[in-house]
């Protein structure tokens, strides 16, 4: 098949990634497979350069930006697709308006949050329109799929769940050695406690509320250290609070890294604090490694966190709950163990990038099998 997969760009993110490891792994499958981006490539397009997989970058302007929309219509048109592959809201009606009357085998949307929380937005509303062309929605988990079908906005007729997937084989379980290589990084003593937290730095990830969760945590464990992955709009208000919260000292703001997998694995504790989540890419990185996991239940977090198996659910937006679940598992280290390796199970056998793969080949083909339901 000639895939055409189209995003808004290809900037670090979970969707991102997620999107690349689909499109490498298709490529390798024998499907003819391309990616364009709306607006700029972004920093993570050489992965597909590398392999030889086309990028083709719009630059969108604001508004209505019929050059750009000609740009992916030439695209879409010169790779003979077959399968077009949209991602997220904007990237979807943007991508319809411009193939409209092209020759296309089947038209996709995966939806990669939970959603807008309403409908009457412009871009909600636009959305809709596109629906009407569009042969299937894909939620990336069961409770974006219920929202979306709940508040009118994912026809449930057409609205299909694939959960994501990571390279699990790319991934080894934290080892000592990366923590020693960690705490050298971090200048930090051997005894020192790491607690880990990967994702943008804005409101839906909620690293302020983390931040004053770890103070309880730090004032039982001085020796403890929060290294928070990711960089975004609220960098130096997350390190104001950090200041505030009297612990900004031990809390390492590492920003944008390319060399997260490795990173993990020398982490004691892997902590999500999301407000909104769809079906989180770093809980299954964390469940990869086998990390012992606390994660807000919110969005899809509890159909990869199972409460007192893989890690811990407490309440959103809750710093005492949050702080009560990191004490729970750094005072009992060896439950804290069986969770990583819990976790690790658990994404071998339902967390794959193959599994994922396999799903959306089902849907291309239009093969209601159980597995695409």
């Amino acid at each position: 098949m000639n895939i055409t997969h189209v995003v808004e760009n290809l900037n670090r993110g979970g969707m991102e990634r997620m999107v690349l490891d689909l499109v490498k792994l298709q490529q390798r499958q024998g499907h003819r497979c391309q990616v364009v981006c709306l607006f700029e490539a972004g920093v993570l397009a050489h992965e597909l350069d590398a392999v030889g997989i086309p990028v083709v970058a719009c630059h969108k302007g604001p508004g209505l930006d019929l050059r750009a929309l000609a740009r992916a219509r030439r695209a879409i048109d010169r790779h003979d697709t077959d399968i077009l592959h949209t991602h997220n809201a904007v990237a979807h009606y943007q991508t319809v308006l411009a193939a409209c009357g092209l020759d296309l085998l089947r038209v996709l949307n995966t939806r990669h949050g939970m959603g807008a929380g309403s409908r009457t937005g412009r871009k909600e509303w636009l959305y809709r329109r596109a629906l009407t062309r569009t042969d299937m929605v894909v939620t990336v988990c069961e409770a974006a799929k219920r929202s979306g079908v709940e508040k009118g906005m994912l026809p449930p007729s057409i609205t299909r769940v694939v959960p994501n997937g990571i390279a699990v084989d790319r991934f080894s379980p934290a080892s000592m050695d990366m923590r020693e290589r960690l705490l050298a990084l971090l200048g930090l003593p051997e005894h020192a406690m790491l607690v880990g937290n990967v994702g943008r730095l804005n409101w839906t990830k909620d690293q302020a509320g983390l931040i004053r969760a770890f103070r309880q945590v730090h004032a039982q464990h001085p020796e403890a250290a929060l290294v928070v992955i990711g960089d975004g709009e609220l960098r130096e208000d997350l390190e104001h609070c950090a200041r505030y919260e009297g612990v900004r000292d031990a809390v390492h703001f590492l920003g944008d890294r390319s060399d997260v997998r490795e990173l993990l694995r020398g982490l004691d504790l892997f902590v999500l604090s999301s407000v909104s989540e769809g079906y989180s890419m770093a809980l299954l990185e964390a469940c990869a490694v086998a990390l012992p996991i606390i994660a807000t239940d919110v969005g899809g977090n509890s159909e990869i966190v199972r409460s007192g198996h893989t890690g811990l659910l407490v309440a959103a937006g809750n710093p005492d709950a949050l702080a009560d679940g990191m004490l729970a598992l750094l005072h009992d280290p060896q439950r804290a163990s069986a969770y990583g390796r819990a976790a690790r199970h658990w994404v071998e056998n339902h967390g794959s990038l193959e599994a994922m793969a396999r799903r959306y080949q089902c849907l291309y083909q239009d093969t209601e099998q159980h597995a695409c339901a």
